[in-house]
């Protein structure tokens, strides 16, 4: 490997280090039940908080809470992928590096 190349994996590191910081502290929103459930998930896949309205915590239809609950979690994790996933292949090109 030449200086050149070294260099060039170097700073390729740097950004890549760059970018999941960036990562690891963005957020992205999710709800459900028409925002009666909103959940706020890091970029590092951490949920960060929860938010249920109470009209949306009914005793006699639990379930229907656990639903709304999970399925805004599922897609608060699912977004906070696609954004950790879009900002490595902007960087890398596309290109699959163990680790990344």
């Amino acid at each position: 490997m030449n200086k050149n190349m070294l260099k060039q994996a170097q700073q390729l590191q740097k950004q890549m280090a760059k970018v999941q910081d960036e990562i690891e502290t963005t957020t992205v929103e999710a709800s459900s039940g028409g925002g009666a459930v909103k959940v706020v998930v890091l970029g590092k896949m951490v949920v960060q908080s929860i938010h249920i309205e109470a009209a949306a915590v009914d005793p006699e239809d639990v379930e229907l809470l656990e639903e709304m609950v999970l399925t805004a979690i599922n897609d608060g994790l699912s977004k906070a992928q696609e954004l950790a996933s879009s900002k490595m292949n902007a960087l890398t090109g596309g290109l699959n590096l163990p680790g990344f």
